[in-house]
C-alpha cells in the first residue's frame, strides 16, 4: 500500500505537474485514515486471531476474523459515503488551496468511494499471514504494487486521466490483490471463516485493544505532516514545503515499510505465545532486530549516495527545492537506522497482548518526543534541526529500549495473560 502511494506521487509529479503532485499530498490523509482503521481492527482482530489458534481455540479465532471484517465493512461504508459527500470541507482542512482544490477533490472522491475494497484489502492481508500463508500475502502485494505502476502509465499518459487515473489505478491494482487474497478460502486446512456465533462484547473490546498501537501510529502521521509543515513553513517558507512533499513521499514508504516488518513477526509471537513457546518468542525478535537494523542501513545508504536521483524521480526542477530536499533526505534518514528497533518492540508487547508498554512506545517516538525536536532543534540548528527532529526522537526511543527493555525481555519467562 505504501507503495501505492508512493507510485501515484512519481507519476503525477512527472506527467501532470507540480501542483498536481501536491494536490495528492494533500489527499494522503485519506489514504492515512484507511490505513489507521483498517489496521486498528486488522492486527488486533489478527493477534485474538493468532493466540486462540495457538491456543487451539478455533471457534474464538473464527469469531474475531468475523468481527474485525464485518466491522471495517461498516465502518469503511460510513467514512466512504461521508468523505464522498464533504470532500471540499475535508479538502480544505488537509491544506488544499484554490489551486490544488480540483485535483484534490478528484482524487479523495475516489479513495472515499471504494474506501471499502482498500480497508478489506489490507486487512485480509493480514489475517492471511496470521493464518499461515505469507507467501500468498506477498504475492498479493507484490502483484498490486506492479499492476499499479502499469495502470498508473497507461491512466496519466496514455488516457490523460490526470489525478482521477491515479487513483483509479490505486484503487484496481488494490482490487486484484484483494481477489488474490480469497485464493486463502479454498486453501485446504483455511481457518478462515465466517461465522453466525453471538459476538462477545470482550471480543470487540480486545481487538480495539490490540490494534490499538498500529492505529496510533499511522495516526501520527498526521501529527508529523502537520509538525513538520508548521516548522518549515516558518524557517524555510515555500521551498521548505515543497522539499518537504519529496521526502513525505518517501517517507511513506519507509515508515510503512518497517509497520511490515511488525506485522510479518505479530503472527509467529501471537501464536507461540498461545502456544507457550516463549524461547521461539526470543527467536523472532532477534531476527527481526537484525533484519530492521540492516534495513535502515539500507536506507540510509540509498539516501546518501542517491538523493539527487529520489529528488529527480518526482519531476522538481527548481534548483533551491532540489538543495533543500537533498539535504534533507541525508539527515533524515538517519532515523531509519532507529525506527525499526522501536516498531519490533511495540509489536512485541502488542503480540503478547501487553498493550500499555506498545503504546507509550508509540506516544513517546511519534508524539512527545517528535513534537518535542521540533520546537527544540531548529532554534538551534535552524532547518538542519527540523531534518533531525525524527531522527532523534526514533534513536532516544531505540536507545531506551535496547538498554532497559531489551535486557527483561530476552530473560524472562512466559507468562500468558490468559486471553
Amino acid at each position: 500500500m505504501s507503495a501505492n502511494i508512493v507510485i501515484d506521487g512519481i507519476f503525477v509529479g512527472n506527467g501532470v505537474g507540480s501542483v498536481a503532485l501536491a494536490s495528492v499530498n494533500v489527499a494522503v490523509p485519506v489514504w492515512s485514515i484507511v490505513i489507521s482503521i483498517s489496521l486498528l481492527i486488522g492486527v488486533g482482530g489478527g493477534t485474538l486471531y493468532s493466540i486462540a489458534s495457538g491456543a487451539q481455540d478455533t471457534e474464538k479465532a473464527q469469531r474475531a476474523f468475523t468481527l474485525a471484517m464485518t466491522s471495517i465493512t461498516v465502518i469503511m461504508i460510513v467514512i466512504g459515503i461521508t468523505g464522498y459527500f464533504a470532500v471540499e470541507p475535508l479538502a480544505y482542512l488537509f491544506g488544499a488551496n484554490d489551486e490544488t482544490l480540483a485535483y484534490a477533490t478528484d482524487y479523495m472522491q475516489i479513495i472515499f468511494m471504494w474506501a471499502p475494497i482498500l480497508a478489506w484489502e489490507n486487512a485480509l492481508s493480514i489475517f492471511v499471514r496470521n493464518d499461515g500463508s505469507p507467501k500468498l500475502a506477498m504475492i498479493g502485494l507484490v502483484i498490486s504494487a506492479l499492476l499499479n505502476i502499469v495502470l498508473d502509465y497507461w491512466m496519466i499518459f496514455i488516457l490523460n486521466m490526470e489525478v482521477t487515473g491515479a487513483a483509479l489505478a490505486s484503487v484496481i491494482a488494490t482490487a486484484i490483490g484483494l481477489l488474490i487474497y480469497c485464493i486463502h478460502f479454498l486453501k485446504n486446512g483455511s481457518g478462515l471463516k465466517f461465522i453466525r456465533k453471538p459476538w462477545q462484547q470482550d471480543d470487540l473490546m480486545m481487538i480495539g485493544k490490540l490494534g490499538m498501537p498500529n492505529f496510533l501510529s499511522e495516526a501520527g502521521t498526521a501529527v508529523f505532516v502537520v509538525g513538520y509543515n508548521t516548522a518549515l513553513a516558518y524557517y524555510a517558507g515555500t521551498t521548505g514545503l515543497a522539499a518537504f512533499s519529496v521526502i513525505n513521499y518517501l517517507h511513506t514508504f519507509m515508515f510503512l515499510a518497517f509497520i511490515g516488518i511488525g506485522q510479518s513477526i505479530q503472527p509467529i509471537i501471537s501464536f507461540y505465545y498461545g502456544a507457550q513457546k516463549y524461547a521461539s518468542i526470543k527467536h523472532t525478535v532477534k531476527i527481526a532486530e537484525i533484519t530492521t537494523v540492516l534495513l535502515g542501513i539500507g536506507f540510509l545508504i540509498v539516501g546518501w549516495t542517491g538523493a539527487g536521483g529520489l529528488v529527480s524521480i518526482f519531476g522538481i526542477e527548481d534548483e533551491a527545492v532540489r538543495q533543500l530536499a537533498k539535504k534533507g533526505i541525508m539527515l533524515f534518514f538517519i532515523g531509519y537506522v532507529f525506527m525499526g528497533i522501536n516498531f519490533i518492540y511495540m509489536t512485541y508487547y502488542q503480540s503478547i497482548a501487553y498493550v500499555r508498554p506498545s503504546i507509550g512506545i508509540t506516544l513517546f517516538r511519534g508524539f512527545i518526543l517528535l513534537i518535542a525536536a521540533l520546537l527544540i532543534l531548529p532554534l538551534w540548528l535552524d532547518t538542519t534541526g527540523i531534518w533531525l527532529a525524527l531522527p532523534a526522537a526514533e534513536a532516544l526511543t531505540a536507545i531506551f529500549l535496547l538498554l532497559v527493555a531489551r535486557p527483561g525481555i530476552m530473560r524472562k519467562e512466559l507468562k500468558n495473560r490468559g486471553l
